[in-house]
Formats: C-alpha cells, structure tokens, sequence
C-alpha cells in the first residue's frame, strides 16, 4: 500500500534477531558508529530528497521531537515508519493508531522552514526474521536518500541498501534530550512526572485519552519488574 502523505509543519523496536532476541533487550544508546566518524560526516547544512526513520515512538518523546524537526529541516519528503505496529505489550502500550495521532501532534508544531516538507507515517510490523524484515522494509521504502537509525543490529541489516545515519548528526548539542522510551514508561509506572519529557501535546494527548491509566492497569507491574532486572 503506497504511504498516505501529509504537509508538516514543524528510533525502537524493530525486527527481532533471527536468533529470537528481540531488539527491545539491545542497548539502543550503543553506537554502531564511532564518536571520531560521526564528529566527521556531522554536516548540519546537508538536505536530501528522501529520508525514513523507523522507531516505535512510545511515546513520542523530547529527543525524538527534536529528530522529527530536525529531518522535516532537512529532507523534501520525510517517511516516518512505526516499529513493532502489530504488537501490544509493556514495550508497545499505544496502538498503531494512537501512535500515529501522536505523531500527527507533534508534526502539526512546526515552523516556517519546515512546512514545505512533506511525511508519511506507515506501519512497520515486527516479523520475527530479521532478512524477510529488511525485504519488507526495503520494498515499503523504496529508494532513500538517507536511512536514519541509532540501532546496530538494523544498521547492519540495512548497509547494504541504504547509506546510514545517526539521529544525533541531525542535531545542533544544545538539542540533544537525554531521554528514552523505556525510561519514559518506568517514569510513568511510577506515576512520576513524565509529562515534562514529551511534549506538551502528545502529554495532553495521553491524559485526555486515558492512556497513562490504562497502561499502568495493564502494564504497570510488569515494566517495573523488566526496570529491575535490567538494573540488577
């Protein structure tokens, strides 16, 4: 199905190992890129026609915002994929659905340099095999100018059909957000204050919606528990 485009105006789960292992157990902070190599190809003037980013956006969170902002800058046309589409666990506790009326939000808060670009948001479902994934991914993408990932294992999955780039080599440092998804809803299992790391509409989103609520009744325990043994 050819992805739906809207007009802007301003990561991750992705396929599991073919081992099993799923990406969500993977470090995404780890770099598959070393600190001298992105420092170099670092290049905050650099446009592109076609650009895609797949992450899962739950939530969609500061450090994400910042990347979405940063891509519409700089690309005519911006395909935002949502990882994991057909799953919903304590790592996915928003529908493909509700995902995507967060991004929505978020892309509608732009600026005057970003409305001429133009975004799809697709659906990107998790597969359990890691090269029917990447077939699947390179015919929903097609040709890009630029695939957009912080995550080793896609990053070798796709070098050999995309050039690659970090998230971070979209950012000036003072955009830089310290935040992740899995803190962001150990944060809200908490019950603490995760509102002041999303932005301000996909908070409101959340709240209106009920959604923090149900996560805790149906995911709550269960992703303070996972918080623990990654700690221990």
């Amino acid at each position: 199905m050819a992805p739906r485009f809207g007009k802007l105006s301003a990561a991750l789960h992705l396929p599991p190992k073919t081992t099993g292992e799923s990406l969500d157990e993977l470090n995404f902070e780890e770099s598959y890129l070393g600190e001298e190599e992105s420092r170099g190809r670092y290049n905050r003037q650099m446009t592109f026609k076609r650009i895609a980013m797949i992450a899962r956006w739950k939530p969609v969170h500061l450090g994400q915002a910042a990347v979405l902002r940063a891509l519409c800058s700089r690309a005519e046309e911006v395909l935002i994929g949502v990882g994991s589409s057909n799953r919903y666990n304590a790592r996915n506790p928003f529908t493909f659905e509700e995902t995507e009326a967060m991004l929505r939000l978020v892309l509608g808060d732009r600026d005057a340099a970003q409305e001429s670009a133009e975004y799809a948001i697709i659906a990107i479902p998790d597969l359990d095999d890691g090269p029917r994934w990447k077939a699947m991914v390179r015919e929903m993408l097609g040709e890009l100018d630029i695939f957009v990932t912080d995550n080793p294992y896609v990053a070798n999955l796709l070098k050999d059909d995309y050039r690659l780039m970090r998230p971070v080599e979209f950012l000036f440092p003072s955009e830089h957000v310290r935040i992740d998804g899995s803190t962001l809803r150990a944060m809200m299992a908490k019950g603490e204050r995760w509102q002041e790391w999303v932005p301000e509409q996909v908070a409101r989103y959340i709240e209106e919606n009920k959604l923090e609520e149900r996560f805790r009744r149906e995911f709550g325990l269960e992703t303070l528990a996972m918080q623990a043994i990654i700690k221990s």
